[in-house]
């Protein structure tokens, strides 16, 4: 199943094996993974909460 993350990417969720919130050097962001390779990560967020409401959000859209 392929989800849109932004204007320019599509992931297929069938093949993500995890996801993680990570702090990097220019805020927070959702990381998804294929085994041990990154294969996308999310926009920017300030707030840990505020990236797992996306996440969450974006996991009800899939599970509909």
């Amino acid at each position: 199943m392929f989800v849109k993350l932004n204007d320019r990417v599509y992931l297929n969720f069938n093949r993500i094996t995890r996801t993680k919130i990570d702090h990097v050097e220019d805020g927070i962001r959702v990381r998804f993974y294929e085994g041990q390779d990154q294969v996308a990560k999310s926009q920017r967020f300030d707030k840990v909460k505020d990236a797992q409401k996306w996440l969450e959000k974006l996991f009800k859209r899939i599970n509909d």
